[in-house]
């Protein structure tokens, strides 16, 4: 490791789109990795703040937590100018189709490791929120990366295509919530979390149905 390891976060805006709605949305990007190397997790909405974040860092990969198109804007822009390769769950084929039709992408599997800087992202497949939703753990920084999995206040939506709601809350709770009470959740959209905040409140989103 090359310098000390650092969680950036970018914050960018734009549109999610999706059967045939539209909504504005600020997105979490976050690059981590040490002075040499780094990861970026999620491409959305403007490629110029995320290319600053990263600097002259060599990039690992574009790791996409999944396919809705606010999450992958840039994913393919991002892999030209970053030569990296963009990783994505197949399970997520279809959503990433209506954003990149024909575009070429490394897939992702449950259990896979991510090498960066001295350490391994972990693959968690989180489907719910989209068929190939994924989570990122880093156990040594103690921190998971949700995407739209679990936020601060509950599971990500589900009311669209492609998403169910006991699905995602089949995930977090044989998935996500087993994790050290004390991760800190970075999340896709809004503010941080941890998993010991959010475990106690399992049972009223089940009971609210959302």
């Amino acid at each position: 490791m090359s310098g000390e390891f650092r969680i950036d976060r970018v914050v960018t805006s734009g549109v999610f789109t999706l059967d045939g709605g539209t909504w504005e949305v600020d997105n979490n990007v976050w690059v981590i990795g040490d002075d040499d190397r780094a990861v970026v997790i999620d491409a959305a909405h403007e490629a110029k703040p995320i290319v600053e974040a990263v600097g002259d860092r060599d990039v690992v990969a574009v790791v996409c937590t999944h396919g809705h198109n606010d999450h992958v804007t840039f994913a393919p822009q991002l892999a030209e100018d970053l030569f990296a390769p963009v990783l994505l769950h197949p399970g997520d084929d279809p959503l990433w189709q209506l954003s990149h039709p024909g575009q070429k992408y490394w897939s992702l599997t449950d259990g896979q490791r991510i090498a960066v800087a001295g350490t391994e992202l972990q693959v968690i497949h989180t489907p719910g929120h989209s068929p190939g939703s994924v989570c990122l753990y880093l156990p040594e920084a103690e921190t998971l990366f949700s995407g739209d999995t679990l936020f601060s206040g509950g599971p990500g939506a589900t009311g669209r295509s492609y998403s169910d709601f006991p699905t995602i809350i089949g995930s977090i709770r044989e998935r996500i919530l087993s994790l050290p009470e004390h991760t800190r959740v970075y999340t896709g959209h809004g503010d941080s979390t941890t998993i010991g905040g959010e475990a106690p409140h399992l049972s009223e989103w089940i009971a609210r149905g959302y």
